[in-house]
């Protein structure tokens, strides 16, 4: 799935908002529902720029380290069923 808006972007739509730009012309003139935008508020709010690239260098270590988990976890599993078994 491509993204439309990079972390960047993301941030600098926020800080027009944050800058006085009112939420629905915000929108109208980046073409993004008012969902998306409170979303991002949620997500990103706050947030500098080396801030989200660290978040988003987290986000990827964590799901790699879900993966190795489970990986692990169907490993145990497979042995506990070979063991279990009677010969």
């Amino acid at each position: 799935m491509k993204k439309r808006f990079t972390e960047e972007q993301i941030i600098g739509i926020l800080k027009e908002a944050e800058a006085g730009l009112k939420v629905a012309e915000l929108c109208r003139k980046h073409g993004l529902s008012e969902a998306t935008y409170y979303n991002w508020k949620a997500k990103y709010g706050g947030l500098t720029v080396s801030d989200a690239q660290r978040l988003k260098a987290l986000e990827t270590e964590n799901a790699r380290l879900k993966r190795l988990l489970a990986e692990a976890m169907l490993d145990n599993a497979a042995l506990k069923e070979v063991v279990g078994r009677k010969w």
